[in-house]
Order: C-alpha cells, then sequence, then structure tokens
C-alpha cells in the first residue's frame, strides 16, 4: 500500500517512521521544510520525500492522486481545505489537524467519492472519543462524560511551566475560543479557561483543570445529558494566559505601531515559541483520564480510562507525538487490514462501537509503549465491588509500565 504523510513535522515525521516499519507499506512525506525532510530521510533512506507547500489546497489534491491512503498532519488552519481536497481526489484519509470546522461537512463529498476519512485521529480528541464510543455501546444508557487531558513537560521551567510540541498559535486557539459543553441536555458555552478544578494524577501530582473547546464531535454523537473536556496544566498556568488573553496579546485584529501593522497573535506567538520550545534533552509526558458513566442492566456503572505517558528514551521521540502520531497510524493499518470500511466522514467515537476494531488499536497502542489503564466498577448506592476488568472487554494493564 502507498501512503502520502502531509506534514513532516513533529508528530508527522514520526508517523511516517512507524509506517516505514511495516514492509506492506510504501511511504511518502511532503513538507514544506527541506531540513524536516533531510532528518526523516537520515532515520530511515526506504522514506521518499516530496518538498511541496502544502497550504494550497488544490495542489495537495494532485499530490496524493498517486497514493492508497492520506494521512494529514497539517496546521489546523490549514486542515479543512487539504482534507477537502484530498476526499476530492477520492483517497482515503487519516487525519490529525484540529481544524474548527465540522468534520461532518464534509460526509456527502466523502460518501460520493467512496472515500473513508477519519478526523480528529488523536490523543483527545481521538483516543478519547473512541473509548467514549467503546463505553457508550457497552451501556445501555450513558449519563455522563468528562475528559481530562493534557501535554506537559516533565520539567517545570518558570515562567510557563509548559511546552508546546506544535504550533504556539494553535495551543493560543484553545484559550480563545469559546469552549462548548453539554449540562443536563443543554448546550453551553463558557469561556476557555473557566471553571478551574485541582486534581491529582499518579505520576505526577496535582493539576489544574479547565474549560476548553475540545469535546468536539462528542456533542453530537454520543447520546449523554452531560459532556464535557477539560484541558490540564501545571497549577498557575490559568493566571497565566487569562492575563495575556485579557490584555490583548491574542488578538487577531490588527493595530498600528511606529507605522507598522500587525496581529498582536502573531506577535505573542513568535515570542512564546522561544518559551514553549521542547529544547533538546527536555522529555514531555502526557496525561488523560476519561470517565464515562451510565446505566447497564438497571445497574449505575463507571467506567475509567486512565493514561499516562513519556517520551521514548531510546527513539527521543515525544510522547505527545506517539500519543497522537501512534492513534493515526494504527487507525490507518486498521483501514488497510479492511476491519473498518465504512464511508463519508468518520470520527473514533464511531470506531469504538466495534470492539474488535478496539482490541486492535488497543494492541497496536501497547505495541508502541502507549498503554491505557481501563477500570470498571459497580456505583450503585450500596456499591457491589468494582468489577476487574468488567464483562465484554477485558483490558487491565498497569499504565505505568507502559512497555518502556
Amino acid at each position: 500500500m502507498k501512503i502520502m504523510v502531509l506534514g513532516a513535522g513533529l508528530v508527522g515525521g514520526p508517523m511516517a517512521l512507524d509506517l516505514a516499519e511495516d514492509p506492506g507499506f510504501e511511504v511518502t512525506v511532503a513538507d514544506v521544510s527541506e531540513d524536516a525532510l533531510a532528518r526523516l530521510r537520515d532515520r530511515n533512506p526506504g522514506i521518499a520525500t516530496v518538498r511541496q507547500d502544502l497550504s494550497v489546497p488544490a495542489e495537495a489534491g494532485a499530490l496524493v492522486a498517486g497514493f492508497d491512503l492520506v494521512i494529514s498532519a497539517v496546521p489546523g488552519c490549514m486542515g479543512y481545505a487539504t482534507a477537502k481536497a484530498v476526499i476530492g481526489a477520492g483517497k482515503d484519509l487519516v487525519d490529525i489537524a484540529f481544524f474548527s470546522e465540522d468534520p461532518f461537512d464534509l460526509n456527502e463529498l466523502a460518501e460520493e467519492k467512496g472515500v473513508t476519512a477519519v478526523f480528529d485521529c488523536g490523543v483527545a480528541p481521538g483516543m478519547s472519543n473512541l473509548l467514549v464510543g467503546y463505553a457508550d455501546q457497552q451501556l445501555d444508557e450513558t449519563d455522563s462524560v468528562l475528559i481530562y487531558v493534557g501535554g506537559l513537560p516533565e520539567e517545570r521551567v518558570w515562567p510557563f511551566e509548559y511546552r508546546a510540541v506544535f504550533s504556539p498559535a494553535d495551543v493560543i486557539e484553545e484559550y480563545t475560543r469559546p469552549a462548548r459543553y453539554v449540562e443536563n441536555g443543554a448546550l453551553v458555552v463558557r469561556p476557555a479557561l473557566t471553571d478551574p478544578e485541582i486534581i491529582n494524577f499518579p505520576h505526577v501530582g496535582s493539576l489544574e483543570a479547565f474549560n476548553t473547546d475540545g469535546l468536539r464531535t462528542i456533542a453530537t454523537t454520543i447520546d449523554a445529558p452531560n459532556k464535557k473536556e477539560k484541558t490540564l496544566r501545571y497549577i498557575g498556568h490559568i493566571e497565566h494566559m487569562a492575563v495575556l488573553r485579557e490584555a490583548g496579546f491574542f488578538d487577531k485584529e490588527e493595530i498600528e505601531i511606529n507605522g507598522a501593522r500587525l496581529r498582536p497573535l502573531d506577535l505573542t506567538s513568535h515570542l512564546l515559541f522561544k518559551s514553549w520550545k521542547l529544547e533538546e534533552g527536555e522529555v514531555d509526558i502526557t496525561v488523560m483520564r476519561i470517565i464515562i458513566e451510565g446505566k447497564k442492566s438497571s445497574r449505575s456503572i463507571r467506567y475509567t480510562y486512565e493514561l499516562f505517558d513519556r517520551q521514548d528514551e531510546v527513539s527521543g521521540i515525544h510522547s505527545m507525538a506517539r500519543t497522537t502520531g501512534y492513534t493515526a497510524t494504527v487507525i490507518a493499518r486498521l483501514l488497510a487490514e479492511g476491519m473498518f470500511t465504512q464511508k463519508g466522514a468518520i470520527v473514533p467515537e464511531f470506531i469504538g462501537r466495534d470492539e474488535a476494531c478496539v482490541d486492535f488499536i488497543l494492541a497496536g497502542l501497547a505495541d508502541r509503549g502507549v498503554t491505557y489503564d481501563e477500570k470498571i466498577e459497580d456505583i450503585e448506592e450500596y456499591g457491589a465491588a468494582p468489577e476487574s476488568g468488567g464483562s465484554g472487554h477485558n483490558l487491565v494493564r498497569l499504565v505505568a509500565s507502559g512497555g518502556r
């Protein structure tokens, strides 16, 4: 199978390397950066590369013409247009671009072209959606979905105690776009960075959680009256970001300074890139907790999924690249194996309805050292003992061991 990876950055590169390990795949990577492409060729000379400006969607559509499957790892601002071009070219797609547009707007085109286009194939959205979709399928009735997730540097460095392994502008978008969640069956819209909570996590300690617009398609695809996603950071991060936002540093409207016009957001992104860049030798971690509650045979049941992942010491591949990128590459293998064939715009919670697909994806991630711990509990008022692995899906792993 011939696979094209669009983007050779901190996530696109590791995805290409992972796919190139499979003898059944011929992998080509396209990116505007010759340096990024050269680094990939140095690590695996078997990867073919194409220097291409992917910001022109029509050219991206022409570029993928000779391939069987496309993985899109372009920046979010380019994601929707790129996906539309790839689908228009009649190519199956696995997409990790976090774009603001509704992926279901591309459903009609995907069905018309006979294409399977899987969107939001990262860690969250991505695995969070898939596991919510699985638990929802197991329950007779789902009452609530709560997702906590964050990528963090292992070492806390003043002033922000944060590092970004992708575009600072995409991170800032999380702090400016209004957060949508569902409460008592009604859609609620709140400013980002609101409703802070302090939560303790194994291996990390206390983190602060706050509203961001990460619920994505779960807001409409999962029938539950209460659904929310929150981002995790080290304590104090909310205040830093709120001050910058309220002072106008994230504004997108141009201002004039000494005769020059610029957007505050562009200047802020440029400056933060220096502070947020994960330097050589620095280690990142990914933390996620997913809680789904509902009814099964008149009993109240809680599914809890936990992820703790750390940068791979041998390969040096960052945790966010592993947890995001390997989700996409395993889903690509799922499609290549013919295990999921539904056409149209697909989101991971749809795949989560199929237990065989869930098992395949979890096993593929575990093979790459990314493991999820599952706990199923009876939470009736007089509470029976927690189930070990539960009925049906049997997943009991120690997250900390993680195969690392």
